[in-house]
């Protein structure tokens, strides 16, 4: 997709490391005694922060990756930008909204990244992630912001084994996947239609640390089964650290960036029994079955060329240890 001139960005470079947040300041006419945010019924609340400071709305900031990211920003310095978490249900130091509500009147927002969506359900359920794509474009607008970051997903794909580049075609197995392909196919045809719309990332991410099905039946000292093919070893895929997901969210403020789509994980795969063994758990093996996939890589040789000072370590002991720091593992 080629880009307006609107589409490229700045490049005012700084160090790129993940540099967690800064405490929002509701006006205090909009907050009650436990310092939570009340709903106004005909306009929106306003928020207090120092004049001409950047700020990134983080939609989703109550889900596992929002948390994460927040969590990872919460004593970060010279982040060069206040993020604001966005949740739906009051929660302190957040902006509490939800769609078709007003948005609170905050100035110098630069950028939106919408770290929501509908991860598991019947079709109607995941057809959400459409809605809520369009939405955070529209917000975008709104607000005047330059720049919007989407999260998809490596399951667009489909049970393709070879590393898997971006211009080829997708054939998603699962209604997941499925549904993230037209969640993205609606946010480019979105914009095509936009007027000065703004700069447009999707990252198809790949396996965050702590955000995912190993992760999730894993604890330390605990057991995890996992499919034995027939070289002896289990699945690998590509996975990414929670710090490093907020350090390339970071860099693509901060760089200068094409609209488009960008597989975004560790260049290299893990071995997922790497990862239970670093995590001090055991492996107890079953023998795969026909229809499992031993291997799902992407290519993320795109997004090393935008972003380059940017390093995406796949040890396994730095996805644990990511993991844990993030504050949502285990």
């Amino acid at each position: 997709m080629q880009a307006n001139s609107r589409n490229r960005m700045r490049t005012d470079l700084v160090t790129p490391t993940p540099r967690p947040v800064v405490v929002l300041v509701l006006d205090p006419l909009y907050r009650d005694r436990q310092n939570a945010p009340v709903q106004k019924p005909t306009m929106a609340p306003t928020v207090s922060l120092p004049h001409h400071t950047p700020r990134i709305l983080i939609l989703g900031a109550s889900g596992k990756l929002g948390r994460m990211i927040c969590n990872i920003w919460r004593d970060a310095h010279d982040l060069g930008f206040y993020p604001v978490p966005v949740v739906r249900n009051s929660q302190p130091n957040s902006i509490c909204w939800s769609l078709g509500a007003p948005f609170p009147d905050i100035d110098s927002i630069e950028a939106v990244f919408a770290l929501w969506g509908v991860t598991s359900g019947d079709d109607r359920a995941l057809a959400v992630n459409r809605d809520l794509a369009l939405s955070a474009q529209d917000l975008a607008l709104k607000v005047g912001a330059r720049l919007v970051v989407h999260c998809s997903t490596a399951a667009v794909y489909g049970g393709v084994t070879t590393p898997l580049r971006e211009d080829v075609s997708c054939a998603p197995s699962s209604a997941y996947g499925r549904a993230k392909l037209d969640m993205e196919s609606a946010i480019f045809q979105s914009i095509d239609v936009t007027h000065d719309a703004p700069c447009t990332v999707v990252f198809r991410i790949g396996n965050v640390a702590g955000a995912e099905s190993l992760f999730r039946n894993l604890r330390p000292g605990g057991a995890v089964t996992l499919d034995r093919f027939a070289d002896g070893c289990g699945p690998e895929r590509s996975y990414l650290a929670p710090h490093d997901l907020a350090n390339v969210l970071v860099s693509t403020w901060r760089n200068e960036i094409t609209s488009g789509i960008y597989n975004l994980s560790a260049p290299n795969p893990t071995r997922m029994q790497d990862i239970v063994l670093a995590a001090g758990a055991s492996v107890e093996w079953r023998d795969a079955p026909e229809t499992a996939i031993q291997s799902i890589v992407l290519d993320t040789r795109r997004l090393a060329r935008t972003l380059p000072e940017v390093s995406l370590p796949h040890d396994p002991s730095v996805l644990v240890e990511s993991a844990r720091l993030s504050g949502v593992w285990p």
